[in-house]
């Protein structure tokens, strides 16, 4: 929820980062068309606030839609003023998925790091998941498949969002006597942001986790397994790659499983889903949801 009534805290160059607009375009808008009146501060410099901000950005869209200027402006004031009162929770999650995908399209790592950390600070960490990174990550993905975004976008954001969630489970605070899971990824498997997404969304629900990086070499699980002596071992495959380049691996790691009554493991993602008529699993539980841990 976004306060309409903050002081104003942006200065003109801000605005103009948040945005994509230039301090040209912005100033001529102010002045030619009233969209907002930006507060001054004694040296004269304008300040703006939430609302100004998300008043430039409603006349953009308008203005990109093929509405002249004049009413884009007037449809923006008139909207956000009827909105003002019923204006819905997520305008702030919608703000910043915006942003993001406007720093992730620019390539600029130093403000995607800043949207992501404010993000989580102000909405805590299972919203932080649910409602930035979850929808940020599938808009990446769309971006790139559909070729709107390079290789070289894509990877730089979503190394980024990855570099986050490692720091945020880092800094986690455990319970004492916590039992402890085991993340990871099957060896060839490259795609590890999806397992630090859900050992955070279990970590919210008491586990101590340990992970695995991308493709771990051949033997790594089981030597992880044996050193620690996890409660739990989840892992992972998002493509169909690890099966493909390996074939006999997940029939040696099944019976690894087997050897350790006392741990349960579990294996998910798409790759695994799309293969499940094909493993025939003893040991290791097939899972389509963390509910299921």
């Amino acid at each position: 929820m976004k306060p309409l009534s903050e002081k104003p805290t942006y200065t003109i160059k801000q605005v103009a980062d948040r945005t994509g607009l230039s301090r040209q375009v912005l100033r001529k808008w102010e002045e030619r068309y009233e969209v907002v009146v930006p507060q001054r501060l004694v040296n004269g410099y304008r300040v703006y606030r939430e609302e100004d901000v998300q008043l430039f950005l409603l006349m953009k869209r308008y203005s990109e839609e093929g509405f002249a200027l004049s009413q884009a402006a007037k449809m923006a004031k008139s909207k956000r003023t009827s909105a003002q009162e019923s204006e819905p929770e997520d305008t702030y999650q919608d703000t910043i998925l915006r942003e993001l995908l406007h720093h992730g399209t620019n390539c600029d790592e130093l403000e995607l790091n800043l949207l992501l950390q404010t993000a989580y600070h102000r909405l805590g960490l299972e919203l932080y998941l649910q409602q930035i990174v979850i929808p940020f990550l599938k808009k990446v993905g769309d971006n790139w498949e559909s070729g709107t975004w390079s290789e070289y976008q894509e990877a730089l954001s979503s190394l980024v969002v990855r570099d986050q969630l490692v720091q945020v489970r880092r800094n986690f605070q455990y319970r004492e006597g916590s039992p402890i899971l085991l993340g990871a990824c099957l060896p060839f498997e490259l795609h590890e942001i999806p397992v630090h997404i859900i050992l955070l969304q279990l970590m919210l629900r008491g586990w101590r986790t340990v992970m695995i990086g991308a493709s771990p070499a051949l033997g790594a699980i089981q030597s992880f397994v044996e050193k620690i002596r996890p409660d739990k071992v989840l892992l992972s495959a998002s493509t169909t790659l690890p099966f493909e380049t390996h074939p006999g691996f997940i029939a040696e790691l099944d019976r690894f499983a087997g050897s350790c009554p006392d741990i349960k493991f579990y294996l998910g993602g798409h790759g695994s889903l799309l293969l499940s008529d094909q493993l025939k699993l003893t040991h290791i539980h097939l899972i389509e949801s963390i509910d299921e841990v």
